[in-house]
């Protein structure tokens, strides 16, 4: 072990470069890997980000006013509480639109515990009796922006079962007004109609207004657990505390967040595809690390051999010294990402900040080190073994060394071009010199490429649903409905009219088709249907009329024009078990429908669980007249400006709201995909230093032959440099080809398993992957070129001990 340990000692000192790579090189790709996992569990579970953001509660309770809740403080296994706060179950409308909420009255400031996080506007006045801060997925519900004024209807005992259906049980009252002042999120169930209640966040003195006798109000306290797995303990001994009788709904945070993944899942599967990507690069890199030291070490290792080490010995020899690398490299690589990673600008300094205060967070870094600690053991393991295998006679390994072989008559007659640098030539000769090596190079810097040309595939599939909604199951960028009493709803009753237009009036009519960012006016209505079997429900649209159909975005088959035909998104066709041509019947509001399937459409909305059909099918069947009309804007018209025109146009009477884009929720992606990029550039320069000292050590045998046939110290160095720009050369080709393909088939794959369906895929811009090309071999060239002069620059004297 004492001869074993000298000649580590010894080798250190006389491959210091060597030593110093392989160390750099565990070091960022181990800070790779770990701003990978920071990143991931940023963008792939927002639940978790905003509840870590917030000091979230793991338990709600929700009581009867006259619980003594502040014995729950003393609870073992709490660590801080939110509230009591005093609620009542309202029902809030906004012009047509109206949900059930939670009021809850709080005071000036936000809670400590479960503090919501503000995303527009400000928290309430603690004497402004008339403002409320609405939580985000019911101001999405009401159309609500901060200054908005609500009507707040039937106030309860805020002890309802969290139907959010109505008044929560108690009698009416006189409607009630507040403006929304902010709005907020939070990590508590969202808004559900028909199931779960939204929340509100008002003053005291706002909801004494609204419930001044206290038996018609309730309570709801939040606690916070030292141990998120005590969860259902902790629930049973508040229970005993408080008395079954008081309690009359329990959240658990497993709820919230179960319900808020659900709309993520394919953003994590994506991202987790990054994972799996960089995951592989990395093995990669490491694995070309650890054989090419081993590789430049050959006359070492027979030295070892002829002076008495067993293979037993030089196989330890390499472990240890390895390992140590490793070690000291993991240990480095977690440290600078620990103490560095959130001063990093921009999204990844956040990411990491936000990581670290994660649940976990300790263990994934210890298992992620712990990992690649294991992956580095096992692959040194493999080549100590080659190791071991080394003859000990350095002759019998050198004495009819491979060389490139003879000139091509293309070769040959490159050199004799007068202006094609002579260089250029024998570096593309030494690039594809060792047809395995070569392959094997090139693959091993085409995985990084391969994953970043995923990512702009992702990124062009964003910017296709923001640039082209039309394409992709968006073509209407305004929902309009007329507010005046009276109106018809497309969810209240059938036949609401007989002429499919009628529910605007005339001059709100012409209002809409004068505009001139309008193009088109689609009227349209949507119900709930019953299943075959009656066993769930889909949404039935009726869109367009058979005079103006509406332009559905079709991958399959062809649009409806005909009494009785539809389109169905993948989420219904997968539910039904059904294809493009057959037949569905459903019950609609008590009625039978049949429809037929004539195209699959692109639908991004409810999972896919959506067939549509033509208003004028709906009206012969009695089902429902127009609700809304859905506005198709000029390219380049601004929503939300045109919205607000109509709006003011209209007098208040029209009331419009943007469709909702899935590219708005996977904005934050488009940071992520940045950080990724950076993180498998990192592990790409990882893998092209390997591959720059793999060339300069192949070079040092031709250093005599490039000299004796006139090669210049430039000349020398140019050779080592275009070698490496052709090996990135190849790989950013076969690393564009195949991930093109490949972005297509993933992207529409987790659109099929999402119900929105194939077909949303965009290739990444031509341009976009030109400039990775460029970008990769500009990089190679640049890396390699100070090792390359350094070769250059070589002494005879040197160069001939290589061959000895």
């Amino acid at each position: 072990m004492r001869a074993t340990l000298r000649w580590a000692h010894a080798d250190l000192r006389a491959h210091r470069g060597e030593t110093l790579f392989t160390v750099l090189a565990t070091v960022g790709i181990t800070a790779s890997l770990l701003l990978a996992g920071a990143l991931f569990s940023y963008a792939a579970d927002p639940w978790q980000r905003i509840f870590t953001q917030s000091e979230g509660a793991h338990v709600w309770l929700h009581t009867r006013a006259g619980a003594e809740t502040g014995k729950l403080t003393g609870l073992d296994g709490v660590e801080g509480v939110s509230g009591p706060f005093r609620t009542v179950r309202a029902t809030v409308g906004l012009g047509g639109a109206r949900a059930g909420a939670e009021l809850r009255a709080t005071g000036p400031h936000p809670p400590e515990v479960s503090r919501p996080r503000l995303t527009s506007g400000r928290w309430t006045r603690a004497t402004a009796p008339d403002e409320i801060v609405l939580e985000s997925s019911l101001a999405r519900a009401l159309w609500a922006e901060t200054g908005d004024t609500l009507t707040v209807r039937g106030t309860g005992t805020g002890t309802g079962t969290g139907t959010g259906t109505g008044s929560g049980g108690g009698t009416g009252t006189a409607p009630h007004t507040l403006r929304v002042v902010g709005v907020a999120d939070t990590a508590e169930p969202r808004y559900t109609p028909g199931e779960t209640p939204g929340t509100g966040w008002l003053s005291p003195r706002a909801l004494r207004a609204l419930a001044p006798a206290p038996d018609r109000t309730g309570q709801t306290v939040g606690l916070r657990l030292a141990d998120p797995g005590d969860t259902d303990y902790t629930v049973q001994r508040a229970v005993t505390l408080l008395g079954a009788d008081q309690i009359t709904q329990v959240t658990r945070w497993q709820q919230a967040r179960a319900d808020a993944e659900s709309d993520n899942r394919l953003l994590g599967l994506l991202l987790g595809l990054f994972g799996l990507g960089a995951l592989l690069a990395a093995a990669l890199a490491v694995a070309a690390a650890i054989s090419a030291r081993v590789r430049g070490q050959l006359r070492d290792i027979s030295v070892l051999k002829a002076v008495g080490f067993t293979p037993a010995q030089v196989v330890r020899a390499f472990l240890v010294q390895h390992l140590g690398f490793a070690l000291l490299g993991v240990a480095c690589g977690a440290a600078v990402t620990e103490l560095l990673g959130p001063y990093v600008p921009g999204r990844i300094g956040e990411a990491v900040r936000v990581w670290r205060q994660l649940p976990g967070h300790t263990w994934t870094v210890l298992r992620t080190t712990g990992a690649a600690v294991l992956f580095i053991a096992a692959v040194t393991s493999l080549a100590a073994w080659r190791a071991g295998r080394v003859p000990p006679v350095p002759v019998a390994r050198t004495a009819a060394p491979r060389g490139l072989g003879a000139l091509t008559a293309v070769e040959r007659r490159l050199l004799g071009v007068r202006r094609l640098p002579t260089a250029l030539v024998l570096g593309w000769r030494g690039a594809f010199a060792g047809r395995a090596r070569f392959l094997a190079d090139v693959g091993r810097l085409a995985v990084p490429l391969l994953m970043v040309t995923i990512a702009l595939g992702t990124w062009a599939t964003l910017d296709r649903f923001e640039s082209h909604p039309g394409e992709v199951g968006l073509p209407a960028a305004l929902t309009v409905r007329d507010t005046t009493p009276g109106t018809p709803d497309a969810r209240t009753g059938p036949g609401a009219s007989a002429d499919p237009g009628a529910a605007l009036a005339p001059e709100l009519r012409e209002l809409l088709t004068g505009h001139p960012a309008v193009t088109a006016v689609h009227p349209g209505a949507e119900v709930e249907a019953l299943v075959p079997g009656q066993t769930g429900t889909i949404t039935l649209r009726g869109l367009g009329t058979d005079a103006a159909p509406y332009p559905f975005a079709l991958a399959e088959g062809r649009a409806p024009h005909g009494p009785d035909e539809a389109v169905a998104g993948q989420g219904l066709l997968d539910l039904l078990d059904v294809r493009v041509g057959d037949w569905v019947r459903m019950t609609v509001q008590g009625r039978p429908q049949i429809l037929h399937i004539t195209g699959r459409s692109i639908e991004p909305d409810d999972g896919g669980r959506i067939i549509a059909t033509s208003l004028d099918n709906l009206r012969e069947n009695g089902t429902a007249g127009p609700g809304f009309h859905q506005l198709v804007l000029r390219d380049g018209a601004d929503a939300a400006e045109v919205g607000a025109e109509l709006t003011a146009a209209s007098g208040g009477r029209l009331e419009a709201r943007q469709v909702a884009n899935p590219a708005d929720g996977l904005s934050a992606v488009r940071g992520v995909v940045l950080g990724l990029v950076l993180v498998l550039a990192l592990i790409g320069l990882a893998e092209l230093s390997t591959v720059i000292g793999a060339r300069v050590r192949d070079r040092r045998r031709d250093l005599l032959a490039l000299k004796a046939v006139g090669l210049t110290h430039r000349q020398i160095a140019g050779v080592v440099v275009a070698s490496t720009g052709f090996t990135a050369l190849a790989a950013a080709l076969l690393g564009t080809a195949v991930g093109v393909p490949a972005a297509n088939w993933l992207i529409d794959a987790q659109g099929r398993a999402g119900g929105v369906g194939a077909g949303i895929a965009a290739p990444p811009h031509p341009g976009a992957l030109a400039l990775v090309a460029v970008a990769a071999v500009l990089g190679a060239v640049a890396v390699s070129v100070l090792p390359a002069a350094r070769l250059a620059r070589r002494r005879i004297a040197d160069t001939l001990s290589e061959t000895l």
